[in-house]
């Protein structure tokens, strides 16, 4: 009897074992560091085939492809931008690395110049905020409230 006790508790333990290993193993693979990218800009190869002062949008368009943003101008110039995200485990993502390639146009449409910019050269922007500022600065709702009572006239009343 002593013999299949023990036998159980073992069968009862291997796969408490095994259970165990399954969930070390699902908790630490999502501490596996993962990275994402997002967006296009054309590599150097590509770049150095356009040429300043005769490459036009058409023939750019061509070469190294659309742009993933145009300026707010109907003529305005083109924006490369590629972002490289880390993920990790349950941290907040973080971008790693960006790369914006700016080209410029001039008046008669041919290319004027071409700009990289990285991370490092950049700030952050806010394209949109979307709150509102109280206009009462240090003054309660009552305070406010109770304040408008001696403002009042006999003759504002009366109307």
């Amino acid at each position: 009897m002593a013999r299949s006790h023990r036998l159980a508790r073992a069968r009862y333990l291997g796969r408490q074992g095994i259970a165990l290993s399954l969930v070390a193993f699902l908790g630490l693979s999502g501490c596996v560091e993962t990275f994402r990218t997002h967006g296009y800009a054309p590599n150097d190869a590509d770049l150095e085939t356009v040429v300043i002062g005769q490459d036009t949008r058409e023939t750019l368009g061509d070469k190294i492809g659309r742009p993933t943003l145009i300026g707010v101008m109907e003529q305005s110039d083109w924006y490369f931008v590629r972002s490289r995200w880390r993920y990790y485990g349950l941290n907040k993502p973080q971008e790693v690395e960006r790369q914006v390639i700016a080209v410029r146009f001039d008046d008669s449409g041919r290319t004027q110049n071409i700009e990289r910019y990285a991370l490092q050269d950049g700030a952050v922007v806010d394209l949109s905020r979307r709150t509102t500022s109280s206009n009462i600065k240090g003054i309660s709702f009552i305070k406010q409230l109770l304040g408008n009572f001696g403002r009042l006239s006999a003759d504002q009343i009366a109307n």
